[in-house]
């Protein structure tokens, strides 16, 4: 597979011997339905930064999760109050959440916009994401539904 900035491109290509799929093997202890597992999942601990004004009211908010098992920080919600939008807020946000992410050892960041919101797919390509991945099916049976989720990522690795 080969991604651009407009799509993929898929191509089969016959390989000997055939690859085969070999996943890790659990650590030690941790299997299913234990709650040593269930305490894993909670290695993405939400974090939610919000940006204030001068006389303390919400500017804009970011959600972040990390998942430690393919070290990505996933922001899960960014949102800026209509009247703060194209001052910054929302990259200021972003900073601070890809800050983070660094210091946990993330070594991407990764989010989903829908193909309709365009400014937001504009800002999130001016802060450093591409495009990584299209969902045509996320939003069936919503209230978005004939939107497609795309699915963007950045790098932390400095």
């Amino acid at each position: 597979m080969t991604s651009t900035d407009d799509g993929f491109r898929l191509r089969e290509v016959p390989v000997e011997p055939p690859l085969r799929k070999v996943f890790p093997d659990d650590e030690e202890g941790d299997e299913e339905g234990t709650e040593q597992d269930d305490e894993a999942e909670d290695d993405g601990a939400t974090r939610v930064v919000v940006a204030l004004d001068g006389d303390g009211t919400l500017c804009g908010a970011i959600t972040t999760e990390f998942s430690a098992w393919n070290s990505r920080l996933v922001i899960a919600d960014v949102r800026v109050a209509p009247g703060h939008r194209g001052r910054g807020v929302g990259r200021c946000l972003m900073d601070r959440a890809l800050a983070h992410g660094r210091e946990l050892g993330a070594r991407t960041a990764w989010l989903e916009v829908s193909n309709v919101n365009a400014p937001a797919v504009r800002a999130y390509r001016r802060m450093g994401f591409t495009l990584c991945g299209v969902d045509l099916t996320l939003y069936t049976g919503t209230a978005s539904e004939g939107e497609q989720a795309l699915f963007m990522s950045r790098s932390l690795m400095t």
